[in-house]
């Protein structure tokens, strides 16, 4: 059983030593090789921070990442090595193993500076890896009490196979996802507005109907010679004052007057 426990931590140890050497595809890789395309989506989706050689700053900041699960164990950059914690279950542990394969590189890890992060908090992330049986990744702290850390999480594949691209890209977005870039944003081209509707143009007021045309002035009355008074009469009216001449008659009208002999219209003046 001691025997055991000793490759398991040998092989723990190992793999945390091959990280350093799996953060970019093998040279020989096909196109199609599932680790290169998973590999190449981490690339295009995580832009990496550059630290110094001490690991006590950044020199090139990249992609912020926001915690999305409670557990990430992180210790100070002054330690050898930094401690690994798992993704399985939806939860984030540092296992017994893994704890002693980090004391094993770091040496007494009592004495070490240690912080737990939990939702919500932010870092950096410097380094990942696809190895064959999961997503190795490495994450750098912002100073707490002028204390920066680091520390990985590797995110298994199950049973040791790796499950599809979308699958995997999943799994990572339930532990952590990139802060979007406010810079990117705020320098992003303003669109402009778009134009308020159109106004619906006003219905012109109808315009009233023209008054109706003048009526044609009335046709002058006429009188015509041999016209009997019974048609005089008809057509002018009763005349304002009648003088009889014995067979001869004149009838006034305001405007004129109508000379009768015998019974007939003979003059109008």
């Amino acid at each position: 059983m001691v025997r055991r426990g000793l490759v398991a931590l040998t092989c723990l140890f190992l793999s945390h030593v091959a990280f350093s050497q799996s953060t970019a595809p093998a040279a020989g890789a096909n196109a199609g090789d599932a680790k290169t395309v998973l590999q190449e989506m981490l690339g295009a989706e995580f832009k990496l921070t550059k630290v110094t050689a001490d690991r006590t700053d950044i020199v090139t900041p990249g992609s912020i990442l926001v915690l999305q699960k409670d557990g990430l164990t992180m210790c100070s950059v002054t330690a050898r090595a930094a401690p690994t914690s798992t993704y399985k279950n939806g939860k984030i542990s540092l296992g017994f193993g893994a704890g002693l394969a980090w004391g094993m590189e770091a040496g007494d890890t009592s004495q070490i500076p240690q912080r737990k992060f939990v939702t919500g908090e932010k870092f950096w992330l410097t380094a990942f890896a696809v190895q064959d049986d999961g997503v190795v990744f490495q994450f750098y702290s912002d100073p707490y009490q002028d204390t920066r850390y680091y520390g990985q999480l590797k995110i298994p594949f199950p049973k040791h196979t790796e499950p599809p691209t979308d699958e995997v890209l999943k799994t990572i977005s339930e532990v952590v996802t990139v802060q979007p870039d406010e810079n990117a944003a705020a320098s992003a081209p303003q669109q402009a507005p778009p134009p308020p509707p159109q106004q619906q143009q006003a219905i012109a007021p109808i315009p009233p109907p023209p008054p109706p045309a003048d009526e044609p002035p009335p046709q002058p009355k006429t009188i015509a010679a041999g016209e009997t008074k019974e048609q005089v009469v008809a057509i002018l009216g009763q005349p304002q004052k009648v003088v009889s001449l014995g067979k001869k008659e004149i009838d006034y009208y305001p405007d004129m007057k109508v000379i009768f002999v015998q019974g007939k219209v003979t003059d109008v003046q």
